[in-house]
Formats: C-alpha cells, structure tokens, sequence
C-alpha cells in the first residue's frame, strides 16, 4: 500500500521520469539518498515497473492515426497479446475491452501507406482473425491520465 509520500514520489515521476532523486527529494520533503530509497522499494514491489520515453508521433513525421480493433481466433490471454502486439512499433497503446472486439489499439504512422502496412503486420499476428479501424480525422480531446 502506498503512503502519501509514495503516491508524491509517483506523482512526480509521472510528471518527469528522469526527475533526479534530489529534485525528488525536495519535491516531497526527503534528502536524496531517502527519495531513492522510497523509488527502489516502489521498483521492488512492483508498483513502479519501469521507465519510458513519451513520444511526440508528430515530431517523428506519424501524423496519421487509427484506432484498430482486433478480433482472435478461439481464446487469448492478455499476455499472448501483450507480446505480439507489442512487437508493432506503430502501436502506441493497446488494451483488451468487453464487446465483440478482443482488443482495442491506437496506432500511429506516417501516411495510409505505413499504417496500412502496420496493421498488415498486426493481421500476421498468429491468433489475429482479423481487424477494424477508423481514421482519426481531427482530436478534439487529448488528456493525460495522471
């Protein structure tokens, strides 16, 4: 269980993960050595799993985007998919919902040519029966979810 001076520490790494553990530290009331402390036992345990880059797709010249949904053959956990599709640099985010579909992906790429060959690589995937997708024409929303 997280105490409230975790959930600061979380805060700020979603805010900047490559924050120091001195600018942590200050953040949250804790000398350095204590911050880093705090973010290894959160790495232990599991709570934080890891470090990332976020992307601007527009900076890389992926102006184009899709959301795909993904229909399996016969039964597939969320791990089988977790790895094949992670294996789809063009997929940006991907998770299971309830419905018809067994997975709902964002995709990203530079033209309709590359995100249709993305997807075709999707479509490889060996339990992917087949897909669906739309076309973003415009975002009207985009929040992060911290």
């Amino acid at each position: 269980m997280l105490d409230v001076i975790d959930r600061r520490i979380v805060d700020c790494l979603l805010h900047d993960g490559r924050a120091t553990y001195a600018q942590i530290g200050s953040r949250v009331g804790l000398s350095a050595p204590a911050a880093k402390r705090r973010v290894d036992r959160l790495r232990d345990s599991g709570a934080i799993r890891g470090f990332t880059v976020l992307l601007d797709p527009a900076a890389l010249g992926w102006r184009t985007e899709a959301y795909v949904q993904v229909y399996c053959t016969g039964t597939v956990s969320p791990q089988e998919l977790r790895r094949s599709l992670g294996r789809v640099p063009e997929v940006i985010s991907a998770c299971t919902v309830s419905g018809a579909a067994d997975a709902l992906l964002h995709m990203v790429a530079t033209d309709i040519p590359h995100l249709e060959e993305a997807m075709e690589r999707v479509r490889a995937e060996p339990k992917v029966e087949r897909t669906e997708s739309v076309i973003v024409l415009s975002r009207l929303v985009d929040r992060p979810m911290s």
